[in-house]
């Protein structure tokens, strides 16, 4: 059975999915844009017959706290910093494997990169760490990195918009009947929350400030060489197959799968994905 959780973490609410005994290995899955742990609805218990699952959603993100842009800022140092206080001060994770796609890999890899130690195994489901990674779909935010401005930003706010909500979801799929309305309608509900533009939009903003950490995590990579499964929707249009195998010249013997789906793998891949989730948590 899949527990909700909340716990406070400098006076915000932070609400996670729980499962699994809590002495079993534990997984941490971190989500991307524009979802939440509810992406994980269906891993979760194939995940928690032998290992302890937690799923966190982030500030501004499912049914966690979304504090206003002024009252909090909202960069993915800051994120970051909130999950990696959630999991080894307020969970009291000592060592912990991590699950990261889309905004997962930046909040993953800071926690990582700071907490070696704790780290056991990663799984990387379309979760970008390189430049080679970054497809086209990033381009119309280019000149918005550039230069913030009321032009500039008016192409960035269509990626808050349920057609290209829906456009994540079904773009690259096999079989796009595959995938539940649900996830959408369900992602576009938070997204259409009173300020939550402000907020998604402060954020897509510093994900400039990723690429110039890519150096130090893939130091850490190379130093630690970390247990490393690779399932990858090669139909992605945001991140590039280039970018899933870019990770085999840090960690030589990481695991790597391509999938014929896209960004949001796990929709029509769920089945193949746990499998071999299962066996190499193992």
């Amino acid at each position: 059975m899949i527990t909700y959780q909340h716990a406070e973490v400098r006076g915000l609410k932070i609400f996670y999915r729980e499962a699994g005994e809590k002495n079993a290995p534990t997984i941490v899955l971190l989500h991307g844009f524009p979802t939440s742990s509810f992406m994980f609805r269906n891993l979760i218990p194939l995940l928690a017959k032998a290992n302890h699952v937690i799923a966190p959603d982030y500030l501004g993100f499912g049914f966690s706290d979304a504090p206003s842009v002024m009252d909090f800022e909202y960069t993915f140092d800051n994120v970051a910093s909130v999950m990696e206080e959630l999991l080894l001060k307020k969970l009291d994770l000592k060592k912990f494997s991590i699950y990261i796609q889309d905004y997962g890999a930046p909040i993953g890899y800071r926690i990582a990169a700071a907490n070696p130690e704790t780290i056991d195994k990663i799984v990387v489901q379309n979760g970008n760490a390189y430049v080679s990674g970054i497809g086209s779909a990033f381009d119309p935010m280019k000149p918005f990195w550039a230069n913030r401005n009321t032009e500039t930003e008016k192409p960035v706010r269509g990626l808050l918009t349920l057609d290209t909500t829906k456009f994540q979801y079904l773009h690259g799929a096999k079989e796009p009947s595959k995938i539940s309305p649900d996830t959408y309608t369900f992602d576009q509900m938070f997204l259409d929350r009173p300020g939550n533009d402000e907020i998604q939009l402060n954020l897509l903003h510093n994900y400039q400030s990723n690429p110039p950490k890519y150096a130090g995590w893939h130091e850490f990579l190379r130093k630690y060489q970390p247990p490393m499964l690779i399932v990858w929707g090669k139909n992605d249009p945001f991140f590039t197959v280039e970018g899933a195998q870019a990770y085999l010249k840090d960690v030589p013997k990481a695991e790597l799968h391509l999938l014929d789906t896209g960004h949001f793998a796990l929709e029509e891949e769920l089945e193949f994905i746990a499998d071999k989730m299962i066996k190499f948590l193992a």
